[in-house]
């Protein structure tokens, strides 16, 4: 592990959900099991030494015990767990931890292959292209008995978040199973409280030698487990009590195979009201030459120099909404948010034919038609069935003639479930309409799809027969 950021809504050193509770609930009773059966080979992506011992430490054990060969890929050494210490420096730590881990893994899979990339503890976020490399690598022309694993996306540590983005890219983009452990999310999250339910979740029942495997590796970590020293800041980051929901019975992992429930990997309206709780203006919308640079491109773009009707869907403070707002009889902009919603609606205050309104997309679509439907930067906040329903819905709502504009940044997010490219490609694919133009860079994407035939600007126009 590594100490919760202090950008994180809790913190490692409160006492957090008891095992207790969770044990009491009967969540962790009303699970399906998770079948090891087409399991061939098993690739497990940690954070920090010590994750893949937590979390799946006796699904690597019971693989082992299989005859299944194991790679293990740890993202960092895992310098920064003791921020505080004043016996431990950062470079002492990493050696400790790098010799740590793989005297688990030895403990948990004698043969398993291990990889210690060193990205950089509490910045994975910033490589996690290298990370997915490492794991498309390692994949090669496997086939759908190769089981990605990694920490779940929506664990509240940045590391986490980054580990399995890069593990989700791989799976997205070769269709190999992806199972998520929770980590921290045992501690803050508490029963009932919509975290996880029973639909999202499978449950590994580990066997006695599975179990003691665990418990040896565990052991393994002492730098995370027991004090650097008796002196302030060099306290276990794994203390007994959070180290109990590690100690039970079954492993437990939120599956991307058959899950049914209301998680659905779209990041929610918390995530938003978090993330404007500290400005209204995160992205530079107002003052970055990226920014004013990529809306002159959009508007330069649309392939008519008015629109009857428009919508955009995840609006914000409404900078772009006032330039559409100035191609557009109306206009309707929405966020799921209601903090930028506030700052847009001052921003185009008394401008006829545009409105506001606060809507989830895709769940709460607006009846009617439009002539142009703009979607810019929004759909890789959604998950797969979310981004399914998005693409159904925007194209269902367009006219006859109507266009559709989606324009995204290519490069990865640590917290957004998919990718930019991703959602082109799945747009080119299941919308119905083709591509009438088309603007690919380094940093972002942006295509105009209408309904076939696409016929061009200058033949609109009559500059062309």
């Amino acid at each position: 592990m590594s100490a919760a950021p202090a950008a994180t809504p809790f913190d490692h050193r409160d006492a957090g959900t008891a095992e207790a509770a969770w044990a009491t609930s009967g969540l962790l009773q009303r699970l399906r099991p998770l079948d090891l059966t087409g399991l061939r080979r098993l690739i497990v992506v940690a954070a920090h030494p010590d994750d893949e011992s937590l979390g799946a430490g006796g699904l690597i054990a019971e693989a082992a015990g299989r005859g299944v060969p194991v790679t293990v890929v740890v993202a960092t050494s895992g310098e920064a767990s003791h921020p505080e210490s004043p016996s431990t420096s950062p470079i002492q730590l990493a050696v400790l931890r790098r010799a740590e881990v793989r005297a688990a893994v030895g403990r948990l899979a004698p043969a398993a292959v291990l990889r210690q990339l060193d990205l950089g503890d509490g910045r994975v976020s910033e490589s996690v292209g290298e990370l997915a490399a490492e794991i498309r690598a390692l994949v090669g022309d496997a086939d759908e008995s190769t089981w990605l694993v990694a920490p779940w996306r929506h664990d509240r540590h940045p590391d986490h978040t980054a580990a399995s983005q890069a593990a989700r890219a791989v799976s997205e983009r070769t269709g190999h199973r992806l199972l998520e452990f929770p980590l921290w999310a045992w501690h803050w999250a508490r029963p009932g409280d919509g975290t996880f339910t029973p639909e999202t979740l499978t449950a590994l029942d580990l066997s006695a030698g599975a179990r003691l495997a665990k418990e040896d590796a565990l052991a393994e970590h002492r730098s995370q487990t027991e004090p650097l020293s008796p002196a302030p800041g060099d306290e276990p980051i794994v203390p007994p009590g959070f180290r109990d929901h590690f100690r039970r019975g079954r492993e437990v992992f939120v599956d991307s195979v058959g899950s049914r429930g209301p998680e659905s990997g779209s990041l929610d309206r918390e995530f938003f009201d978090e993330f404007y709780s500290v400005g209204a203006d995160r992205w530079g919308f107002e003052t970055r030459w990226y920014e004013k640079r990529k809306r002159a491109i959009t508007l330069a773009s649309l392939p008519r120099e008015r629109f009857a009707s428009a919508f955009e869907p995840g609006c914000a403070i409404g900078v772009l909404t006032a330039e559409l707002a100035g191609r557009c009889d109306t206009l309707l902009s929405t966020d799921i948010s209601a903090e930028p919603l506030a700052h847009a609606r001052r921003r185009l205050a008394g401008r006829p034919g545009v409105r506001f309104a606060q809507l989830r997309v895709p769940q709460e679509w607006p009846a009617g038609s439009f002539d142009l439907v703009v979607l810019s930067e929004i759909g890789y906040y959604c998950g797969q069935e979310d981004l399914a329903a998005l693409i159904a819905a925007a194209a269902a709502s367009l006219t006859a003639d109507g266009v559709l504009l989606a324009c995204h940044w290519r490069h990865p997010v640590a917290e957004y479930p998919i990718s930019g490219d991703h959602v082109h490609e799945r747009l080119r694919k299941e919308s119905g309409l083709v591509v009438l133009a088309e603007h690919l860079e380094e940093d972002f994407r942006l295509d105009v799809l209408v309904r076939p035939p696409a016929t061009s600007v200058a033949r609109q126009t009559g500059l062309l027969p």
